[in-house]
């Protein structure tokens, strides 16, 4: 149904695929015609392996090394590149990589055999393309309950999304994709590097996602997470270079309101905000020819179904205000996790759709809002369920405040004590407070106010919220 994975690289040879580096300075670049030479010699060194495991480094060797590894029909699995040695190790052996695909010189050699990936390496072997319903990536978990876990993304799946967010944002081989995302996760690496290749539009990947480089890099398509977008509002001349530029997609966690505003105010373009998770890829987003509502992430892609469910197990109504666990189900779910029956079951339902742990809302149109986590973003205090996101977005709107994270700190009489994180200069600490109860209501204000020079985040800029709740 979806074709050849990796189609469009076969035609137009001589037209540039991607080119990895700070546009300010030099970079490493392939046409299609190189990118596929240079590949077929990865999958000729990889041919009839199990698994193998790529250095995610945001490098041109990671894109030649894992579509060397598609074409070949070989399962990749993209190592964090800021891994630690337990990490890299558990990731590794868990998922019986073969061999390790890297880049000339790199330190770490955790599989029995090492392949060193030539960029400038050539070779014309052809190789029949796998049936969809086959393996492609094998991504991990971040790790936050336990030990990472594979999530076995089918050719099919990796096909699916992107097809359903081509369609969605109007994206065709005009664009040109510009983005300095990790290449070790859906975002990054299944959107912004199988992506661009799949549709063929041009990939700029900046290695780092600075305003300069993105205002250099003079795409159509920008993808950025929300860390990316404030920094890029915050050098109002980058912000006012994106102004030519078609879509700017965020993603990987919520744009706050006051971000999305300046965005659209410095640029003219009003933020695409999409949502998906590595057992999922991406499900759900705004259309390039949609509305677009600050804290609201769209509609489900094609193919794509969505229901919320309450805590009394019960479908909730779609009225745009009742909560309830979004379920998933369609092509871009994940095929299990590796080696774990028990994990996969846990997240799957008696008919089969797949279980988010993600608290969202869903109005009359099918427009969905993510509201957060259930296991730390749903805060039960004083016989109240009070979602963090939609106290974290008043706070965002106050004077002074540049970050905010809202948690509920176990406390013997509320059962849950909404406590605060902020960072910017602040006032005091009962303004915020008193903002939270005129604007929300009482029971939803933070009873406690900690402001901190950062919050924690992880590579792809989410708040580590168990990581402040180990502080309290």
């Amino acid at each position: 149904m979806y074709g050849p994975l990796l189609a469009s690289l076969t035609g137009d040879l001589d037209r540039k695929a991607v080119r990895v580096g700070d546009p300010t300075s030099s970079a490493d670049e392939l046409t299609r015609g190189e990118l596929l030479s240079a590949a077929a010699v990865v999958a000729d060194a990889v041919e009839g392996m199990s698994v193998v495991a790529v250095d995610g480094s945001a490098s041109i060797e990671t894109v030649v090394a894992v579509v060397g590894a598609l074409m070949a029909g070989v399962p990749a699995v993209p190592v964090p590149s800021d891994a630690g040695d337990s990490e890299r190790a558990h990731i590794v052996g868990d998922s019986g990589a073969q061999m390790w695909l890297c880049a000339p010189g790199t330190v770490a050699d955790p599989s029995p055999q090492r392949h060193e990936v030539d960029v400038a390496a050539r070779s014309d072997k052809r190789f029949e393309e796998p049936d969809e319903s086959a393996i492609g990536l094998i991504v991990y978990t971040s790790g936050t309950t336990g030990k990472p876990k594979g999530v076995r993304l089918s050719r099919r799946a990796l096909a699916a999304s992107i097809d359903g967010l081509a369609d969605a944002w109007e994206w065709t081989s005009d664009d040109v994709l510009v983005h300095g995302l990790p290449l070790f996760h859906v975002h990054g690496l299944v959107l912004g590097v199988l992506g661009a290749l799949r549709v063929g539009s041009s990939l700029i990947h900046t290695v780092r996602p600075t305003p300069a480089a993105y205002a250099a890099a003079g795409g159509t398509l920008y993808f950025g997470v929300p860390t990316v977008w404030s920094r890029v509002c915050d050098d109002e001349a980058a912000a006012r270079a994106l102004s030519s530029a078609r879509l700017l997609v965020s993603g990987s966690a919520p744009l706050p309101v006051p971000v999305f505003e300046k965005l659209t105010a410095l640029t003219g373009r009003s933020p695409v905000e999409r949502y998906g998770m590595s057992e999922t890829v991406i499900t759900l987003s705004i259309r390039a020819n949609g509305e677009r509502r600050p804290g609201w992430v769209g509609l489900p892609i094609d193919g794509v179904q969505t229901r919320i469910r309450g805590e009394d197990g019960q479908l909730a109504p779609h009225d745009g205000e009742t909560l309830g666990e979004l379920e998933v189900s369609g092509p871009t779910v994940f095929d299990g996790y590796l080696g774990n029956p028990d994990a996969t079951a846990k997240v799957t339902t008696e008919d089969g759709w797949f279980r988010t742990g993600d608290v969202a809302a869903v109005d009359a149109d099918g427009f969905h809002r993510i509201v957060g986590r259930e296991s730390v973003d749903m805060i039960k205090s004083g016989g109240y369920r009070i979602g963090a996101g939609e106290i974290e977005h008043v706070l965002l709107s106050q004077p002074g405040v540049r970050e905010a994270a809202v948690v509920g700190a176990p406390d013997p009489d509320l059962g849950q004590r909404i406590v605060a994180f902020v960072v910017g200069e602040l006032g005091r600490a009962e303004d915020l407070i008193d903002a939270v109860a005129a604007e929300l209501s009482v029971h939803k204000r933070p009873r406690e106010v900690r402001v901190v020079d950062e919050l924690p985040r992880n590579a792809m800029g989410k708040v580590q919220k168990k990581a402040l709740l180990e502080r309290i």
